[in-house]
């Protein structure tokens, strides 16, 4: 009887994992199915690299919002990376034991607030920054701009650096540790040049499992960045980004329009791909170090 339960367990389990392959074989094929005849009929390298969106106008260029999801990941990597290890070493070899549940309980926390939560905040606390410093400098604008978006998806990305690089500077052994200590290095050279590179793998995954996270963020950016489909033109003027293009416009688009924002996706898709790509190869580095 327990050997028949057990059986009956794997395949529940062999039907649930071939379920979630399936979801992602399903996306893939409507993804591709729908968005590479789009490409075909607009020209893959008029899509790519043309500098308009009008749909109006039957003219689809994507490479605004590309380079806008680029530089908006990558100001929130600045903001959100530093943070995010010096909260890590704070937490693995500094924070007293009495206040470590509370901090890792609030890191936790900014892990299951609702992206749209931190648009709001974003919204009513960091546009009126902005707007009133460009205002000070006589620069104008409304405060929804690129710099903005960094900063919330700095915020959002970090749960996710903190977690994966506290796990992997404690996974480094003690040995590390103390053999630094009884050789004279101090703590802080200790950790930042023995500990911090030993935990490398776990450190660049955290970082682009972050990267995954901010360029994917479609609400929290939609509220905040302005969402002017041109060429970035500074880090305080306005931005869209692809996602932000597939949600504003999918509601109304037709014909070629819906698929020129399904090929948004595909574009979109591969990017996340080549980011999880670069997670396993981490991950597989760091199994054989």
């Amino acid at each position: 009887m327990k050997d028949w339960k057990e059986k009956g367990m794997q395949g529940v389990f062999f039907l649930a994992a071939c379920a979630s392959v399936l979801a992602v074989a399903l996306i893939c094929i409507f993804l591709f199915a729908n968005g590479i005849p789009a490409m075909s009929e607009i020209g893959i390298f008029d899509f790519l690299l043309g500098e308009e969106w009008r749909p109006s106008n039957n003219i689809y260029g994507i490479l605004p919002m590309i380079m806008g999801s680029i530089y908006v990941t990558a100001g929130a990597i600045v903001i959100g990376v530093p943070v995010g290890i010096f909260t890590s070493v704070f937490m693995a070899h500094y924070c007293p034991k009495k206040i470590y549940p509370f901090l890792k309980s609030a890191t936790e926390l900014l892990a299951g607030i609702p992206s749209v939560v931190y648009g709001f905040f974003g919204l009513v606390v960091i546009v009126p920054m902005i707007r009133n410093y460009t205002a000070a400098q006589g620069i104008g604008g409304n405060g929804q701009t690129m710099l903005t978006a960094s900063i919330i998806l700095g915020i959002m990305i970090l749960p996710t650096i903190i977690g994966v690089t506290e796990s992997a500077m404690r996974s480094v052994p003690d040995q590390y540790y103390e053999g630094s200590l009884a050789l004279g290095a101090t703590k802080e050279r200790t950790i930042f040049r023995i500990v911090i590179p030993a935990a490398k793998s776990g450190v660049i995954a955290g970082i682009v499992l972050g990267i995954g996270r901010a360029i994917g963020e479609t609400m929290a950016v939609i509220m905040v960045a302005g969402n002017q489909p041109r060429m970035p033109q500074g880090i305080l003027e306005g931005v869209r980004t692809m996602t932000t293009n597939i949600v504003m416009e999918m509601g109304y688009a037709a014909d070629l329009h819906r698929e020129a924002l399904i090929a948004t996706a595909v574009v979109l898709f591969v990017f996340i791909l080549i980011i999880n790509a670069c997670v396993s190869l981490l991950n597989r580095r760091s199994e054989h170090d």
